[in-house]
């Protein structure tokens, strides 16, 4: 009896048509071509259990010699990857509060963060102000952002820092407990380099720091990078080592 192919390929075990090339779905109406691969779903980390409000973080009062250099993570990639590597080559680790649509648009900036032993935290989705906006817009803000660096690295991050507002509001260290972060990371001094002041006023502004602040600044302005050679020298010559923002409130 001569048998056709589709006689003969029922005739064989599962295992040996899989090794033709075609592999079984569960549940799927028919076979899938192992020709055209199947993207992995992404491996979703738990998410975190609300709490109470949280606590909003401004000057460590710990006395150690340390201030925290913290940065809006945001801009053209290669430019963050000159100011990050500056920063590890000096031995200066810092805190990066990205915007959930950068991290969308260059995933591969969250590595370039945590591996050049650097931190990560959420600045909101897409930096509105959020002062005005519904609770229901805060929120996504907040969760938007968190899910995307938990899908890039596992965890949401190490704090949150609202947008376009030095401190947070009440319903923002709500929603933030909320959304499972127990401090949100505020800061004493502000470099204002994001108005493009030019290298020698961002340096001038970050001099005001004393142990325990919590500077900001931006990854995204050629003048911040310009600027972080001096800035560094003038917290070494202080006695003042950059370090993580959780470092520093340790």
């Amino acid at each position: 009896m001569t048998l056709t192919r589709r006689g003969f390929l029922a005739s064989l075990p599962l295992a040996a048509v899989a090794a033709c090339g075609v592999a079984a779905v569960p549940g799927a109406p028919g076979p899938v071509s192992s020709q055209v691969p199947q993207p992995a779903p992404p491996s979703a980390a738990p998410t975190p259990t609300p709490i109470g409000p949280a606590r909003e973080l401004v000057h460590a009062t710990s006395g150690r010699g340390e201030v925290a250099l913290t940065f809006h993570g945001a801009g053209d990639p290669g430019l963050a990857r000159s100011i990050l590597t500056t920063l590890a080559d000096r031995g200066a680790a810092v805190t990066v509060l990205a915007v959930g649509t950068w991290l969308a648009q260059y995933p591969d900036v969250a590595k370039l963060v945590t591996d050049h032993g650097h931190e990560l935290g959420n600045h909101t989705w897409s930096h509105p102000t959020l002062t005005g906006m519904t609770t229901a817009a805060v929120r996504s803000e907040i969760e938007r952002c968190r899910d995307r660096i938990a899908a890039l690295t596992g965890g949401p991050g190490a704090f949150f820092r609202p947008s376009a507002a030095q401190h947070a509001t009440p319903e923002v260290l709500r929603l933030a407990g909320a959304a499972g972060y127990p401090t949100v990371l505020s800061y004493d001094v502000d470099s204002r380099d994001f108005t493009d002041p030019g290298p020698v006023a961002i340096r001038r502004a970050v001099a005001t720091s004393s142990a325990g602040s919590v500077v900001s600044m931006h990854l995204g302005h050629p003048g911040t990078l310009a600027a972080l050679p001096g800035v560094l020298d003038d917290l070494g010559h202080r006695g003042l080592t950059p370090v993580t923002a959780s470092a520093l409130f340790r």
